[in-house]
């Protein structure tokens, strides 16, 4: 796939200007823009305001920038210079596939889209050469209506159309998708829906923590299985914050287990484990064509089962999932 720089006879969209809201003050201005027009990518708009394509209260800014609620915001799109995004032959564990939408099992270690350090070997390779089209408008991430972790295993689904894409980010920023997720949990966390808003690190910056100012957060949590050291955890986030099961699971002292970030480095050290076992198990969503339910699951990967297995036993494991 090739992103061509734009050529004189061609016109870039209208400028969106558009108020800071109270909500969105003290955000980053490259995230409070990756927010509020949600079909483009954070990194496409680090990019315009490289290039001065970005303007708050008529002047330039840097994406680290903050701004403050009532300032406004103008953003004059541009096309991208070339970029290849290049089809790989990457075998995909295909779950659902139709002419609008395919849903594979991403293992972990697959990074979803291409990102500096990762151009290459990502979900998007993968589909490029899978798929005989993609919903292109984001042009770094053909096709990606959510994300998952690149350690993170499970359910990822992606439009193969312009109208697919749309409805189903609809659904998402909607809240209208159900999403499960299973985890190994150092401890026991308490049972029922956990509320703590989730911001950036003030200290650090790459990390998510629970702050009271933060953006609203909901995890609901249930134990499955326990054995006075681990927990087998099903886990359904109302709402879709970056980590946000991880810096939720870590909030509560019962953190995911493996996870090098927000977790227990000796528990992770006692038990061998070197990447986070947390699973998108399940999603249940209308189809975004013909409005037909669909619920989709994905099997659990050899690491995972083997501890479920000693937490539960074959029996009973298959009984909590059911």
């Amino acid at each position: 796939m090739m992103v061509s720089p734009m050529t004189s006879t061609e016109h870039t969209p209208d400028p969106e200007v558009f108020f800071v809201t109270s909500s969105e003050e003290g955000v980053r201005i490259d995230k409070l823009l990756a927010a509020r027009l949600s079909h483009h990518s954070r990194t496409y708009f680090q990019y315009l305001i490289e290039q001065g394509c970005v303007l708050l209260n008529g002047e330039t800014v840097k994406k680290r920038q903050i701004p403050e609620e009532g300032d406004e915001i103008e953003v004059l799109f541009q096309a991208l210079p070339e970029i290849s995004l290049t089809p790989q032959n990457i075998p995909l564990e295909i779950l659902y596939e139709d002419d609008f939408l395919i849903a594979v099992n991403k293992p972990c270690g697959m990074v979803v889209h291409p990102a500096p350090g990762h151009w290459n070997g990502t979900f998007v390779n993968a589909l490029l050469h899978h798929c005989s089209q993609l919903a292109a408008l984001d042009p770094l991430r053909p096709g990606i209506v959510h994300r998952l972790d690149r350690d993170t295993s499970g359910l990822l689904i992606a439009a193969k159309t312009t109208e697919s894409h749309r409805r189903l980010i609809a659904q998402f920023t909607k809240r209208e998708i159900e999403k499960q997720y299973l985890a190994i949990c150092v401890g026991r966390p308490k049972n029922g829906l956990l509320s703590a808003p989730i911001g950036r690190h003030p200290v650090h910056r790459k990390e998510m923590t629970v702050l009271a100012d933060g953006r609203e957060a909901q995890s609901d949590i249930h134990v499955v299985a326990f054995n006075d050291r681990l927990s087998l955890v099903l886990i359904k986030p109302k709402t879709g914050r970056t980590h946000q099961i991880r810096v939720h699971m870590k909030h509560l002292g019962t953190p995911v287990l493996g996870d090098e970030i927000y977790g227990s480095s000796s528990a992770n050290a006692t038990h061998g484990v070197s990447r986070q076992l947390l699973h998108a198990y399940r999603l249940s969503f209308q189809h975004p064509i013909t409005n037909l339910p669909i619920h989709l699951t994905a099997p659990l990967p050899e690491d995972m089962k083997d501890w479920i297995q000693l937490l539960c036993g074959p029996t009973l494991c298959q009984t909590a999932l059911a």
